[in-house]
């Protein structure tokens, strides 16, 4: 899996696989799951991931 992050859009996209997106689906506003054609997910786009706490995606647990 790799991800990518722009700050300045606030977007996250979270790279699952390799494979040829054939299908993109929008499960709300803000998320975005696209599919290979074996239906496997391919990669996942959440706009405002930051405002949606998306990102970061490992918070710093000590106070």
């Amino acid at each position: 899996m790799k991800t990518t992050y722009d700050e300045t859009e606030d977007i996250l996209v979270l790279y699952l696989s390799d494979k040829k997106i054939t299908k993109e689906v929008s499960q709300d506003w803000n998320t975005h799951i696209s599919y290979a054609d074996d239906g496997s997910i391919v990669e996942i786009v959440i706009l405002d991931a930051s405002k949606q706490g998306a990102w970061p995606l490992l918070k710093n647990q000590a106070a």
